[in-house]
């Protein structure tokens, strides 16, 4: 029977007050636990059962493939190590001028880069038990198609959580080794060559049916020599490094610039939004970390044990 006076109607009051907290900190802490043992279970059956032992990991070979999981994570190529020239000639079309003085950079530690761009099934693996937060996608879609609107804080969270769940070092790409893995051995503007042509990538005047208008499913276009695929166009990706206006003290071994000043974080690869001069492989832009964007995803590396 509801109270007919006011005195009723407070302490009715009174109570729900001190209920509605308790009510919400009990769903909390129920929704957590579940969370955490969602965690632990994709813990013990997706990934730790088929994470590399280090004499497997040390017997990978340049161009070998695997995946430390069942389902859902990155597939990864073993890129060989080497030197290349970082940067553009002056002569290269569509040349912006934080691309260059050209720097000669030699690649000495073993890394494996992810075969594909981190895509929404990967990503959406991460959030199903709180690791990562949920992202939209524009209504381009989902499962194969490139995640987007990724911060670089995101990106970075991802590759924590993807190493908490292996024991592996997961990690973004140096600007560097991003660049040392678009060209695959090549000097020209793209990987393929010195024009964009029709039907390699996705952008703004690609050729591609997706092209300005959405992300594309990944590993639709041929992929490059070290077996990468969509290393330009579909998104652009973010990779460690702070930006700078110029390639001046690009570290010679291929490490990331984090020191200094860092307002903005470095995005390679162009995307489906821009043109194809964006896609070339010494293309930069220095890009907010906290801003998200239809066009932006990343795609990520793993160090490998001498």
């Amino acid at each position: 029977m509801l109270p007919t006076n006011k005195k009723g109607w407070l302490l009715i009051g009174i109570l729900l007050a001190g209920i509605i907290p308790v009510l919400v900190g009990w769903i909390t802490q129920v929704f957590r636990k579940d969370q955490l043992n969602q965690h632990i279970t994709m813990l013990l059956s997706n990934f730790r059962p088929y994470v590399l032992t280090k004499e497997a990991e040390r017997a990978l070979q340049p161009g070998t493939a695997f995946r430390e999981c069942a389902k859902d994570c990155p597939e990864m190529i073993v890129v060989p190590s080497g030197e290349f020239v970082m940067g553009s000639p002056g002569s290269e079309k569509g040349r912006a001028g934080d691309e260059g003085p050209q720097q000669k950079v030699t690649i000495t530690r073993s890394v494996a880069v992810s075969r594909f761009d981190i895509t929404f099934s990967d990503w959406d693996t991460c959030v199903s038990v709180g690791g990562c937060p949920q992202v939209g996608d524009a209504g381009m879609g989902r499962t194969t198609k490139p995640v987007i609107y990724v911060t670089w804080y995101d990106a970075k969270q991802y590759v924590a959580w993807l190493s908490q769940m292996t024991g592996q070092p997961y990690r973004l790409l140096s600007e560097a080794e991003w660049e040392y893995a678009a060209r695959a051995g090549t000097q020209s503007a793209y990987s393929w060559g010195n024009e964009i042509g029709t039907g390699n990538a996705n952008c703004n005047g690609c050729g591609s049916i997706w092209d300005n208008r959405q992300t594309s499913p990944v590993g639709v276009f041929r992929p490059n020599a070290f077996g990468l695929y969509d290393m330009h166009g579909n998104v652009r990706q973010w990779v460690e490094d702070c930006y700078r206006g110029s390639l001046d003290g690009v570290p010679a071994d291929g490490s990331a610039q984090t020191s200094g000043e860092c307002i903005n974080h470095v995005l390679r690869g162009g995307s489906w939004f821009d043109y194809p001069g964006v896609l070339r492989s010494a293309s930069r832009l220095g890009f907010l970390p906290e801003d998200r964007n239809d066009h932006v995803g990343f795609r990520i590396g793993r160090t490998i044990a001498p």
